[in-house]
């Protein structure tokens, strides 16, 4: 706090913890008559893939576009955010399934994709990989489900559909949490997974994580994209929700093995494995794949 004082004025009170988060170590403070935030990093959380210098890039880019609070200061060593904050409640699921905020998220997510770039890159497919080798250097358990749910993203990270995208910047980590309802619209935080990759990643995130249905999908793409989907696009967004669902898995996995916070990582783990390796054996997953590489 003393430090902080030179970049963002004088501190007045005392912080207070922020509740919600299960990586990092989050405060409300004031400095100089403002609000802001303070956030410092669990341990090891390079593990997890979080790049702090990414985060902050992408934090100010997405600021500056108007769809997540300001960057006011920082610190290398401890390594410290401070972000401006932004009054409202956090959001939940089914508010980001009505279809206004469909509309929003999908432009807002439009918008961070083509705000810029940055140093740090995000790869679904690599990151998986690397969470198990990081489980087993700390003395960890990868579990049995990881073999099938890793053939299973080799064949999703050959389909066209997702292969031959370009790299924007992504969020990553698109949790009803991350998402606050202000005044001025909505606004995006939590930036410590951000990083240059592809956009189908942050629009299944997205979308497993907010339960959205099939009609939900189809306007939340449509309002992305602008235009209606094709099924190539849809086939896309499915299967990046299983992408997503399994680095929730192997992020679960990894935290069991390196975090001092009080959370159930190894249910949270459990819970994601399950859910997706029954979408590998149901009857859709083969149609995703054949969508996958058909032509746009």
């Amino acid at each position: 706090m003393e430090r902080l004082e030179a970049q963002l004025g004088a501190a007045e009170g005392e912080p207070t913890v922020l509740g919600g988060g299960i990586t990092n170590h989050n405060f409300r403070a004031r400095f100089g008559g403002r609000e802001v935030v303070v956030r410092l990093p669990g341990n090891d959380t390079e593990l997890l893939g979080s790049d702090r210098s990414g985060e902050r890039q992408a934090n100010s880019l997405a600021a500056a576009a108007g769809v997540a609070p300001a960057v006011l200061a920082h610190l290398e060593d401890p390594v410290v955010l401070v972000t401006a904050f932004v009054e409202g409640p956090t959001m939940e699921s089914p508010q980001l399934r009505e279809p206004g905020a469909l509309a929003e998220v999908g432009a807002a997510l439009r918008t961070i994709h083509g705000c810029g770039t940055i140093g740090a890159r995000f790869d679904a497919f690599r990151l998986v990989e690397d969470y198990a080798a990081a489980t087993r250097a700390r003395g960890g358990t990868v579990p049995d489900a990881y073999e099938r749910a890793h053939a299973a993203a080799a064949r999703m990270s050959s389909a066209p559909a997702l292969r031959d995208e370009p790299a924007v910047l992504c969020h990553d980590d698109l949790l009803p949490a991350n998402f606050i309802d202000t005044p001025d619209g909505i606004r995006l935080v939590d930036w410590e997974y951000a990083g240059m990759g592809n956009r189908w990643f942050d629009l299944g995130n997205f979308a497993v994580n907010n339960e959205l249905g099939p009609a939900e999908e189809e306007g939340f793409v449509t309002a992305y994209l602008d235009a209606p989907p094709a099924p190539a696009d849809l086939a896309a967004l499915r299967l990046m929700r299983l992408m997503s669902d399994f680095r929730e898995a192997m992020w679960g996995v990894v935290q069991v093995a390196i975090s001092d916070l009080d959370f159930d990582f190894a249910g949270y783990a459990a819970k994601h494995f399950d859910r997706l390796l029954a979408a590998i054996d149901g009857d859709g997953f083969e149609a995703l794949l054949e969508d996958a590489h058909a032509a746009r």
